[in-house]
């Protein structure tokens, strides 16, 4: 079993500290501590920025896929005060993964100009295309701190151009495996791990150019370290440091202490793993509150699957401190201290803690949002007004690559085709937003035109799909619903592994959203055929083809990858986000206004909120018309049935 906890505690809180004691424990006035905390967020600002707007590769320049940190020193056990607005998952991870690389390479053999790269999931977490870059900030001949970036490469090797596969059971089909080694040593490029890397990825062009840009961003950061080490001291940086993580470890056990003792569960599903629909895979979590201290215990889980929908230790522990964020402290910043007060046991060869080379690690994404599903659900049990309704639930990444006939090279469309983007759930703040990536991740949407210029692909249509959304005096978000044709001969690997379970789980009396799923027509001219769709994934009428959750499983690693023609169509159907509250108390004028919009159908409205409107939605949509008396007597109708 692997537990993770951190034993250090404070006699006094920080808000019962007098100047002088707060100036003792940290080297500071708490004004200085202050400032200095927002100076080093606004460092990590400037080096995402430069990133963002530098970048060559669509992950990077489009989707925001990477994170930064500012990390402390060995002394202070490589602390994480401060991390970026990139994607959680991977600043998660970096909590350890950047102790664990520098102790492995040896941190007495760093040096001034060095940057070190690692990208083994299984000693920094996620999965292989993401590289993790680290820069060591010495002043007057010592390490002060680190400053470190983890970025998605477009590829780095493996059987999948891209590396999404729900399919690879073995780590030696994923890509290209980087122990801790420099990338850059004094200032000056080290040759052999860029030939390394250069001779193992596709696309090494534009993945040389990401490189480069990255060795400049973490420069920047470098250079405006110095500057701040210089005006404050380094003594006064890392009082700040141990500040910024004992404030964020009193936050989370403050948020315990209002809670209850006690002892709740929950679960989430991976619907199976890519070689058979014969096994579905449950994480399930046990929550034990006491006091100020939490367990978080998932040895109830599945065993590791035989593919790659797997979490490493560090993406578990990552999942577990989002879900903490979200529910019990959102407003405040994310850092290595929210840790304290948890203790997290999983065990190993499970699908929350895969070990090699067998339990592959690449669509880590899957994993761990089952396990925020888990959180989420058990904390519903107690949190009341405060818990958050269910998502969407998955990444759900379709990646498609084919030949350039022209040029004669690989191309790749990833991110773009599938159900990438889907609702969130209603909460005590109001509606839930129907377009947004998953939990973990921070990132932006890929523009419509620029994957259309960088692959043969046109999105024919991404838009809300009505009465899929969990209603609640708080809706959940709306399923989005997606149609892509590709216009030349591709194959596609796809991942849509959360179709079999309602993710979009309704609280506090809410309603739960609908499923979804994925169909193929081989000639988009039959596009809205659903009978005579091809099922890739989902639960379907055998009639209709529409989903039904008592029809027939269609499994979407039916083919280890779906070739097409050109003129093939892949629609996506994600599943609708729930609902918070009782939907019956919901003011009828935001129902006409949901209706109004798009997001449901004058039945919906009926049939799950009691409020009759007539009119044209379509033809008329300011036309529609709220009959007040037959919503009272439908209401007081749906009210006595329900409380019988």
């Amino acid at each position: 079993m692997t537990t993770t906890t951190d034993q250090q505690t404070q006699t006094l809180r920080i808000r019962d500290l007098d100047e002088a004691a707060f100036r003792e424990r940290y080297a500071s006035d708490r004004y200085t501590a202050t400032v200095l905390t927002n100076r080093l967020e606004y460092l990590l600002d400037h080096v995402c920025a430069k990133l963002l707007q530098c970048a060559f590769s669509p992950m990077l320049r489009d989707l925001y896929d990477f994170g930064a940190t500012v990390t402390g020193p060995r002394h202070l056990n490589y602390p994480t005060p401060v991390v970026g607005k990139g994607l959680a998952c991977f600043t998660g991870t970096m909590t350890e993964s950047v102790k664990n690389t520098v102790e492995e390479y040896g941190h007495d053999a760093l040096r001034p100009g060095d940057v070190i790269i690692a990208n083994d999931p299984y000693r920094t977490g996620t999965h292989v295309n993401d590289v993790l870059f680290i820069r060591p900030v010495f002043y007057n001949g010592q390490i002060v701190n680190f400053i470190t970036i983890k970025a998605h490469q477009l590829d780095i090797g493996g059987s999948v151009p891209g590396g999404f596969s729900a399919t690879k059971t073995s780590i030696y089909e994923n890509g290209l495996v980087i122990s801790p080694r420099t990338l850059v040593r004094e200032g000056l490029l080290d040759v052999q791990t860029w030939s390394l890397i250069m001779d193992n990825a596709r696309f090494g062009d534009t993945i040389g150019d990401d490189i480069k840009t990255i060795i400049s961003c973490l420069e920047l950061g470098n250079e405006l370290m110095l500057k701040t080490i210089e005006h404050y001291g380094v003594e006064t940086i890392h009082g700040t440091t141990r500040f910024m993580i004992d404030a964020d470890a009193e936050r989370l056990a403050t948020a315990l202490l209002a809670l209850p003792d006690g002892e709740w569960t929950g679960e989430g599903l991976i619907d199976a793993d890519g070689l058979d629909a014969s096994e579905s895979y449950p994480v399930k979590v046990t929550l034990r509150k006491r006091g100020e201290r939490l367990e978080v215990d998932l040895s109830g889980s599945a065993r590791q699957t035989r593919t790659s929908a797997n979490s490493t230790y560090l993406d578990t522990k990552t999942a577990v401190g989002v879900a903490l964020k979200y529910l019990l402290d959102p407003s405040n910043p994310f850092t290595s201290g929210l840790y304290r007060s948890v203790d997290i046991v999983m065990p190993d060869g499970s699908i929350v803690n895969a070990l090699p080379p067998d339990g592959v690690v690449f669509l880590y994404g899957d994993a761990t949002n089952a396990i925020i599903t888990a959180m989420m659900k058990a904390l519903s049990k107690v949190l009341g007004e405060e818990a958050m309704a269910g998502d969407y639930g998955s990444p759900n990444i379709h990646t498609g690559f084919g030949l350039d006939e022209a040029t004669g090279q690989v191309w790749v469309s990833s991110g773009v085709g599938g159900g990438e983007r889907g609702p969130w759930g209603a909460t005590k703040a109001g509606d839930a937003d129907s377009y947004q990536l998953f939990f973990q991740a921070n990132g932006l949407d890929l523009a419509v035109e620029m994957s259309e210029v960088d692959a043969p692909v046109a999105v024919l249509s991404r838009e809300y799909e009505p009465d899929t959304l969990g209603a609640g005096y708080h809706r959940g978000g709306a399923a989005i619903l997606k149609d892509t044709m590709w216009l030349a001969p591709a194959q596609h690997n796809i991942t849509p592994d959360r179709v079999r379970e309602v993710t979009g789980f309704g609280v506090n009396g809410g309603m739960s959203g609908t499923n979804g799923g994925v169909w193929l027509w081989e000639d988009g001219g039959q596009r809205g055929d659903l009978a005579g769709a091809t099922k890739v994934a989902g639960v379907f009428d055998p009639e209709t083809g529409a989903v039904n959750g008592s029809g027939d499983y269609a499994y979407f690693g039916a083919q280890k990858n779906w070739p097409t023609p050109p003129g093939a169509v892949f629609r996506y159907l994600t599943n609708g986000g729930g609902g918070w509250g009782e939907p019956l108390d919901r003011e009828p004028e935001r129902v006409i206004r949901d209706v109004r919009d798009g997001y449901i159908t004058i039945d919906f409205a009926a049939e799950q909120y009691g409020v009759v409107v007539s009119g044209d939605p379509e033809l008329d949509p300011e036309g529609l018309v709220l009959d007040e008396a037959a919503t009272n007597v439908l209401r007081g109708q749906m009210r006595e049935t329900h409380h019988r």
